[in-house]
């Protein structure tokens, strides 16, 4: 099989990939094609079915697993594969883990690190609210574990959640030897939770798209509601540490244009926003130099960064 990412303009494609979305639609002169995203293990990219009436186009949909045969061309500066013929698959003519993109860096490792980091809090509140949301409760644990931090723009990857909770936590605990101003205990469980929201505004693997719930209210709104409900259940939870946290979660965007319904107003609550970016940025910067790995040259202008990009040259 040749992965997504080992696909290079001209390249021939007769392989299995998974539909991850469809779409109808038709061109400027009225004639109808289909769009389609098609994904693997590393990555996704964009179909085109010009003549979706041809009898070698099969009757597929979303969430199939189809074999498909056309050119990689380039549109736009992207690949994009034109189809010519596609075959729904049946199980057992594909292994589902080459179409799901996982962390590099083991789910069960990375899970390990995580509890030890809960280990070290020493307040009692803080520790059993971790204790009882990471540890006691398998299924959300699980969830945790196995969903990624976004759709699309960084780890967006099975277990990209728990890399990028356990990132910004360690930076979070740097901080703290940093600057011992910071309160060690209210940060790294804030750092901890800040996107445990996600687990239901993104759907599990091989969907990986925003729920109802994440339109109509995010992560973020999410997540502070989840920590409240957790300190409830946790007899003699002071109301006042209550409030820092979730208002640490509630800021942890940094800014009301970007999401954040509170703007951070304590010292924890403007570390976790500057970890959190950190190593959003970190990880969406990697991840454009990992698809561009034969490209020495610059690579474009990225919205994100605000800057047209290029690899580090070493001499």
């Amino acid at each position: 099989m040749k992965f997504i990412k080992e696909l290079k303009e001209g390249d021939r494609v007769f392989d299995i990939y998974l539909c991850k979305h469809k779409q109808e639609a038709v061109t400027k002169n009225g004639k109808p094609y289909e769009s389609v995203i098609l994904q693997d293990k590393t990555g996704t990219i964009d179909a085109k079915v010009w003549e979706p009436n041809n009898p070698g186009i099969g009757d597929y949909d979303d969430l199939d697993y189809i074999e498909v045969y056309g050119d990689v061309t380039n549109f736009q500066g992207q690949l994009q594969i034109s189809v010519k013929r596609i075959r729904v698959c049946h199980e057992g003519e594909y292994n589902p883990s080459d179409y799901l993109p996982v962390s590099s860096k083991g789910i069960d490792t990375m899970y390990n690190e995580l509890k030890t980091l809960i280990g070290s809090i020493k307040n009692t509140y803080l520790h059993q609210l971790l204790q009882d949301l990471f540890i006691d409760d398998a299924d959300f644990a699980k969830k945790f574990c196995n969903s990624s931090a976004a759709k699309t723009v960084h780890h967006g990857f099975v277990g990209g959640l728990l890399e990028h909770t356990l990132s910004v936590t360690k930076l979070c605990d740097y901080y703290c030897s940093a600057y011992p101003i910071l309160q060690r205990d209210l940060l790294l469980t804030a750092a901890m939770c800040h996107d445990i929201g996600k687990v239901k505004e993104i759907s599990a693997f091989p969907v990986n798209d925003y729920t109802d719930d994440g339109q109509l209210l995010g992560h973020i709104v999410m997540g502070a509601q989840m920590v409240g409900e957790r300190a409830a259940k946790i007899d003699g939870f002071p109301h006042n540490l209550l409030a820092e946290l979730q208002h640490c979660i509630l800021a942890h965007h940094g800014k009301l244009e970007y999401g954040s319904p509170k703007v951070p107003a304590l010292i924890e609550a403007v570390a976790l926003n500057y970890a959190d970016d950190t190593d959003a940025k970190m990880e969406t910067f990697k991840e454009i130099l990992e698809n561009n790995s034969e490209n020495s040259g610059w690579l474009g202008y990225n919205r994100l960064f605000e800057s047209n990009l290029r690899a580090t040259k070493m001499e």
